[in-house]
């Protein structure tokens, strides 16, 4: 989960398996959440997690874009299923 949450938060949009991103959204929903608290806590505890150049994306960028939000920080858009193993995929993005 972290490194899909990294990637998510640098990249802001990518393409992964349906199961993997349903697991994510919640999961990344909870750091954004602790980020808008935007406190030296909030900073450590993302930073125990995350590289620093996530934290910092978190907490400048993303955070204040959702400060108004409740949660819904993500969206996931079906593609349709890989031929070699017919997983289904998915884009999951954050919400502007």
């Amino acid at each position: 989960m972290k490194s899909l949450a990294q990637a998510l938060t640098l990249r802001e949009k990518i393409k992964t398996t349906e199961a993997k991103a349903k697991e994510l959204a919640p999961f990344f929903a909870k750091q954004v959440t602790r980020a808008k608290a935007g406190s030296l806590a909030a900073k450590r505890s993302l930073s125990a997690i995350f590289s620093q150049a996530v934290v910092k994306k978190l907490v400048d960028e993303v955070a204040p874009r959702h400060k108004d939000r409740k949660g819904g920080y993500t969206r996931i858009i079906k593609l349709g299923q890989r031929k070699s193993d017919g997983a289904r995929l998915v884009i999951i993005e954050l919400v502007k």
